[in-house]
């Protein structure tokens, strides 16, 4: 299937001729490679890396020779149903030689190109379905799909219409998760927000739309001499993450004052109960908010804010908002690319030379140091899920043989297997910590020997939700402000995480991973398509390698404080 390299290519050789068909519509260049990736790209990256010439290869972008025993529904399903179509032998004689030329130069066809009925469905650099040969018998017969302006510009009609379908139509841009939404409308004629993005074709691994919307992610990686990139490539290891939202409200600016405890950012214009259950954000002491209108609802004003990257959007009690004068500009706080290497730097606990820290051997501060441990090193959407994957069935913290998470006396280890977790995945979240006297030392650039007990101490849960917010984006972390923004970034590859502070410091507080969703292990979604519970992995009370646990526990009224957080 088409790579980066791939991606490349198609973006310099077709970017140009995309943006003049867009122009005045909310697609992109990246949204339109990536349903060509998906439709015909294991056809043109192979056509390609052979040199052939770039109109020979545009003409042999044809595909799909599946008939009624294999599942195909749409007409024709045989070449029967064709030939008895008004010049349906004329077409099927097209859509033979069309499978025949293909197959010499992309494996995998040969066969099926040998048997006298078969024939292809699809024609194409986007790939328009023969069903549609009935109502536009010219663009078959003449073959128009073989020149890239005209089956681009049959794409581009029919993008236009699949707006409408989703009420985009009037939409200056959109979001991956959106045009992921439209390229299965594109697939097949229809979105159930219910089923999240697992809609469309299936082959064996993946849907069109989670198929499309890792193309969307990969492209936005690509420069080229007419565009610059929309992310920067990630390193091997590490997924190419969405930047952080903007604040878009226009209306008048506050600040939080409180002088007692943070602010609730509610759901609703109201205190629910439990007071918990509609809270979507707790905004800090001097945090600067962004009004919608401005215009009080039973005593709350509708805000936005960015807090530690995570767009967060609710109602905030109108009586702790202070104005501001001026319209404030309210940016995301960045997550630095790379790890500090002076100041304060990482820790981990040291070991004796040749201690070996097991998963079968009770829990202690030292980091896993087994051998064959698995770890993170694609590039690729597909890569990087099989890995963490791989790291999950690894850890197999559901194992009574890994004592290292098993509860016992009461105590649970969910701030160990979160550790062990980010650490095979090559990410940092600490097992120990600097104390504060060290800290202090550190800062002033003094070298600082890690001592437990004495100049580090291990991290419980309710430590790591102080450690990501204070010292998260030093480390390359950030919040997210949705569940769905969480779940769809994990799905990609990224590493995300769930914490919930206790309100009591001497118990424990929680964290959760947050893993892709696979075939058949799914997050829980309501009737809009909205993340309700995305699917975790934890050791607690309980420990699970994939669920979707306990709807909304970060809310629970025994915890102070809880965010979603994220990591390329």
């Amino acid at each position: 299937m088409p790579d980066t390299s791939d991606i490349l290519w198609f973006k310099t050789q077709f970017g140009s001729p995309i943006q003049a068909a867009i122009s005045g519509t909310p697609l992109t260049v990246d949204f339109l490679t990536a349903i060509a990736c998906q439709e015909t790209g294991s056809m043109w990256s192979t056509m390609h890396r052979k040199n052939m010439p770039l109109d020979r290869i545009v003409a042999l972008c044809v595909g799909d020779t599946l008939d009624v025993d294999k599942g195909r529904q749409a007409f024709p399903q045989t070449r029967a149903d064709l030939e008895a179509a008004p010049r349906g032998k004329e077409m099927f004689v097209i859509a033979h030689q069309a499978l025949v030329d293909m197959a010499q130069h992309v494996a995998g066809y040969d066969a099926v190109a040998k048997r006298p009925s078969k024939f292809c469905h699809g024609f194409g650099v986007f790939q328009l379905d023969l069903q549609f040969f009935r109502d536009e018998p010219g663009y078959f017969l003449n073959r128009e799909y073989e020149k890239f302006d005209l089956t681009l510009g049959r794409c581009v009609r029919e993008l236009k219409g699949t707006l409408g379908k989703l009420d985009f139509q009037d939409r200056s841009s959109l979001t991956d998760q959106e045009f992921a939404m439209l390229g299965i409308v594109y697939n097949t004629g229809r979105f159930k927000p219910g089923k999240g993005l697992k809609q469309g074709h299936f082959d064996g691994q993946r849907f069109y739309g989670e198929a499309i919307l890792d193309y969307i992610r990969q492209a936005h990686t690509v420069a080229t001499d007419g565009a610059a990139a929309v992310l920067p490539p990630a390193s091997p290891g590490e997924a190419a993450m969405a930047a952080p939202s903007l604040v878009t409200a226009t209306g008048p600016t506050f600040r939080v004052t409180t002088l007692d405890s943070m602010l609730r950012l509610r759901s609703e214009p109201r205190i629910s109960a439990p007071p918990q259950a509609n809270v979507v954000g707790h905004l800090p002491e001097g945090q600067e908010v962004r009004a919608i209108t401005g215009a009080k609802v039973s005593g709350f004003i509708e805000v936005e804010t960015s807090l530690s990257g995570a767009l967060l959007r609710g109602f905030a009690s109108a009586k702790f908002l202070q104005p501001v004068e001026g319209l404030v500009d309210i940016q995301p706080t960045p997550p630095s690319v790379s790890p500090p290497t002076s100041g304060i730097v990482a820790v981990i606990m040291p070991r004796k030379p040749g201690s070996v820290t097991r998963r079968r051997d009770q829990a202690n501060a030292h980091s896993l140091n087994e051998s064959g441990q698995p770890g993170r090193a694609g590039t690729a959407p597909d890569q990087l899920r099989a890995e963490l994957d791989a790291i999950i069935d690894w850890l197999a913290v559901d194992d009574e043989q890994h004592l290292r998470y098993q509860p016992r006396d009461g105590l649970t280890f969910c701030n160990i297997y979160a550790h062990d977790y980010c650490h095979l995945a090559g990410v940092y979240i600490p097992r120990v910590w600097w104390s504060s006297p060290a800290l202090l030392r550190l800062a002033a650039g003094e070298a600082v020997e890690p001592l437990i007990g004495n100049t580090i101490f291990e991290m419980r849960a309710n430590d790591l939700f102080r450690w990501l917010r204070d010292f998260g984006a030093a480390f390359g972390w950030r919040q997210t402000g949705t569940l769905s923004k969480l779940q769809t970034e994990v799905n990609l590859g990224a590493i995300g995480v769930i914490v919930a502070r206790r309100k009591e410091d001497g118990r424990s507080g929680h964290i959760v991973m947050v893993v892709a969703e696979t075939g058949t292990l799914l997050a829980r979604r309501d009737a809009a398509g909205e993340v309700i519970a995305p699917l975790q992995s934890q050791a607690g009370a309980s420990n699970f390698k994939q669920g979707t646990g306990k709807l909304n526990w970060w809310k629970g009224e025994q915890f102070a404080e809880s965010a979603f957080w994220l990591h390329a």
